[in-house]
């Protein structure tokens, strides 16, 4: 079978602002999104980041860098939209990768709080 490139979403909320925080909860999201669809590191093409306005203290990308040893994996970070009731301290992923699995397959990633923001998606 052949291998596709596809694209895996996620997101994680924070508790606090904090360079632990933001490096603990991308690992874990990370971790999730990449077990439950079987990816290796060598199957990720990119990742890109997004955070809402409130995280300031530290960069998705670095803790997914020193956390994951992704560090020959392009990584980008950017702002997310500032949304009127948005929920707060949220990190997002865009994930392409791989994979032998048809699109329908791949298994999205919306951990704690921020499962309210897809709950249309099977998480």
């Amino acid at each position: 079978m052949p291998r596709l490139l596809r694209a895996l979403r996620g997101a994680v909320a924070i508790t606090e602002d904090t360079p632990a925080e933001v490096a603990t909860q991308v690992e874990a999201l990370l971790r999730e999104a990449f077990a439950r669809n079987g990816i290796a590191i060598e199957d990720i093409v990119s990742i890109l980041f997004t955070a809402t306005d409130d995280i300031q203290s530290a960069f998705p990308a670095q803790a997914a860098r020193e956390r994951l040893a992704l560090g020959d994996v392009p990584l980008l970070c950017a702002r997310e939209l500032n949304v009127q009731g948005a929920l707060p301290g949220v990190i997002r992923m865009l994930a392409h990768f791989y994979t032998e699995r048809e699109r329908h397959e791949v298994r999205h990633v919306y951990l704690g709080l921020a499962s309210t923001l897809r709950p249309d998606l099977d998480v």
